[in-house]
Order: structure tokens, then C-alpha cells, then sequence
């Protein structure tokens, strides 16, 4: 069966992976996009999640295209790292603004209908740094971290109506977001990872997908790490 399938932040990276892997399986996709152009051969539509108005036209203009959104992946994020002590306050909000707050208004903008139709998947891309925190980004494990007690809490309010809500939390993938790591942290972070290396993109689409599949229906309030096993004991 064909669904109708958001991810935000769709255009790149894990999003983009999520996306294309939904299309390959013949569901019916949207990306949303806050800048450049949207990916050949996917539907994509501009949107910028830290506007409410933005985002409730995105999700207006997706149920006009391919009905109402069954499953919602909420992976549109961003960073502001540095150490605390000189961090302005406005990057820690930017970011919690980003990556929890827009979490939060795309499953706002999504819910009612799920609910409706008494049947829903809602995944959130979190982060291993959720678990364990690292030096220069407070603000974004913080929003990280947040969105776990979002995620379960709000297992809990759609369990009756058949809507499940879970978290995917990457470790070190390989994307635009971490290139300009430093060869020196980069295999600090694969030292501490057991698989001793990074993710590929493709390599946390699978979860993604499984979580939003029926097989998946006694799946809920779940947090689970695809990080090659950084995070362990979390």
C-alpha cells in the first residue's frame, strides 16, 4: 500500500537517504526543504520548521498533493557548537528552536489526521550525542536529548488511537553536517565507537523504515541508536 510519506529536512544527508528509501518502496513522498532545490524525483516543498504558518502550509500543500500524512519523519536539525562558556544565547535557542521546537510543529501540524484515521507513524531523528554529550555542543544534545521525553510522552497520548511515536538516534554518519571534523576527533569518535568507524546515510534509512511499517505496530516510545554502537550502556 502507497502512504503518504513527510521528511523533513529531505533534500540531504540522513533525510535524503530516508526519503529516497520510502520512494524506492513505492510510498508516496514529500520533502521539505528550507533552501536550494528540492531532490530530482521527489516532491518537495519549501518550509521552514521554526515558522508555524510555514510549516502548516507545507503540510496543507502535501495533503493537497498526496493526502493526508500517514508517516512523518522529523529530521530537519541544525547546529550552533561551541563550548558553553562562549556560547551566545541565541545559538542555544536557535538550535532548540530547530531541532526540538520544530520537531514538535510538524507532529502538531500531522497529528489530527493520524489520530482521524486511527493510524500513524511518527519518527524522530535524534542522536547518540543524546546519550553521552561532548564538548561544544550543549544546545544540541540538549534539543537531542529533548526530544526522547517528547517522543515517550507523546507515545503515550496517541497509543489508543493505533499512532506509534519513536526516535532513530544516529551516531557519527557521514554527512555535510560533520565534514569538517578534524582527523584527530574523527578517530577519537570512531575510538569510542565499536564498530570503529562512521554510518552511511543508507545505513539508518532501514530503521527508519521498519519503525514506519506494520511489522513495527507494538513499537512505541522507543529510542534507538544506529551509531555502530557508540552510546553503548545507554
Amino acid at each position: 500500500m502507497s502512504r503518504s510519506v513527510l521528511v523533513t529536512g529531505g533534500n540531504r544527508g540522513i533525510g535524503l537517504a530516508i526519503a529516497r528509501a520510502f520512494a524506492d518502496a513505492g510510498d508516496k513522498v514529500a520533502v521539505t526543504y528550507r533552501s536550494g532545490e528540492p531532490p530530482e524525483g521527489l516532491f518537495g516543498v519549501r518550509c521552514d520548521v521554526t515558522d508555524s504558518a510555514s510549516v502548516e502550509a507545507a503540510v496543507d500543500e502535501v495533503r493537497v498533493q498526496h493526502g493526508p500524512v500517514q508517516v512523518l519523519v522529523a529530521n530537519a536539525g541544525t547546529t550552533r557548537d561551541n563550548l558553553f562558556m562562549a556560547m551566545k544565547e541565541q545559538d542555544f535557542a536557535t538550535v532548540v528552536d530547530t531541532n526540538l521546537l520544530g520537531a514538535m510543529r510538524v507532529a502538531k501540524a500531522t497529528v489530527t489526521d493520524m489520530v482521524k484515521a486511527r493510524w500513524g507513524r511518527i519518527i524522530f531523528i535524534g542522536s547518540t550525542t543524546a546519550f553521552w554529550g561532548s564538548p561544544g555542543v550543549t544546545n544540541y544534545a540538549a534539543s537531542k536529548a529533548a526530544l526522547v521525553g517528547f517522543a515517550r510522552s507523546l507515545a503515550w497520548e496517541l497509543g489508543p488511537r493505533k499512532v506509534t511515536v519513536n526516535v532513530v538516534m544516529p551516531g557519527l554518519i557521514e554527512t555535510d553536517m560533520v565534514a569538517g571534523l578534524s582527523a584527530e576527533h574523527r578517530a577519537y569518535l570512531h575510538s569510542i565507537t565499536a564498530l570503529r568507524r562512521s554510518g552511511r546515510p543508507e545505513e539508518v534509512a532501514p530503521a527508519v523504515r521498519f519503525l514506519a511499517s506494520d511489522e513495527a505496530s507494538f513499537i512505541t516510545g522507543a529510542a534507538i541508536p544506529i551509531s555502530g554502537g557508540s552510546g553503548l550502556g545507554h
